[in-house]
This record gives C-alpha cells, sequence and structure tokens, in this order.
C-alpha cells in the first residue's frame, strides 16, 4: 500500500489524431441531441409546484397589487411551497397526477395519429412510384445526384 502512495501517476498527452476522433464523437453527440421538437406534440403536464403556484399567483397579486416583478412571486411562491406540509400539498400532487394521466392518453393518440399518417405518406409514396415508368424513375434519379452536385 505505502508504495501506491508515493507512486508518481503520468499521463500521456493526447495526440493531434485522438483529439480529432473525439471533436467528431462530441460533433455527432450533439447533432444526436439536437431535434427539432415536434410543435403538435402533446405539452407535458405541470408539476404539482407549478399547478400550486398557477393558484398562487393570483392569490398573490390580490394580496400585492402593486408587486409586478416575478421574481418576487417566485420567491415567495418558493417560500411557501417549502413550508407546506405534506397534506397541504396532496390536492396539488393528485391535480398533477390526473394531468398525466391526461397527458398520457393524449400523447398515445398523438402517436397513433403520428404512425398512421407516416404510413400513409410512405402508401402514398409508393403508389406514386408504380405509376412511373422506368425512364421517369432514372429521370429522377439522375435529377436528384445533378442537384447535389
Amino acid at each position: 500500500m505505502r508504495a501506491l502512495k508515493n507512486a508518481v501517476v503520468t499521463h500521456k498527452k493526447p495526440n493531434a489524431e485522438m483529439l480529432k476522433k473525439r471533436k467528431a464523437e462530441m460533433k455527432s453527440t450533439k447533432s444526436n441531441k439536437a431535434m427539432k421538437k415536434d410543435q403538435n406534440a402533446p405539452k407535458r403536464p405541470a408539476t404539482a409546484f407549478f399547478i400550486f403556484m398557477e393558484e398562487f399567483r393570483k392569490t398573490f397579486k390580490e394580496k400585492f397589487p402593486d408587486a409586478k416583478a416575478g421574481p418576487a412571486v417566485g420567491k415567495a411562491g418558493g417560500e411557501k411551497w417549502k413550508s407546506m406540509s405534506d397534506a397541504e400539498k396532496a390536492p396539488y400532487a393528485e391535480k398533477s397526477l390526473g394531468r398525466k394521466a391526461e397527458y398520457e392518453i393524449a400523447l398515445e393518440v398523438y402517436k397513433k395519429k403520428l404512425n398512421c399518417s407516416v404510413a400513409a405518406e410512405a402508401e402514398v409514396e409508393l403508389s406514386t412510384e408504380s405509376q412511373k415508368s422506368t425512364s421517369d424513375v432514372r429521370d429522377d434519379a439522375e435529377q436528384e445526384a445533378s442537384s447535389s452536385s
């Protein structure tokens, strides 16, 4: 054990090829993460805290009509939420679970619609391809090749 404590660890410096590989890997993972969000997808449900904040904002504005700053409302709401007991938070948690169930149903419906529309598009594409003569298909391929160059 004593030999391990006094041992000096030397690290190899990465060479240029290794650095290029790492950068390429980083770029590929970033591009995978940066998927565009579908605007038609159902919106995720609010948590119990945000449901509480919806009601708290209304009461806060009634008590302090001159307070226009958003951070003041958020800070006061956060402090109130922390001081509440689990029994006081329970109604908000129940509402949150109800909204989550509605969201899951809406998400299933959305996914079914999405799958149906993708299948319909593929079917239309196949039917238009089958109606074309072989020379038309070759012409289309040539146009795509020339436009990508």
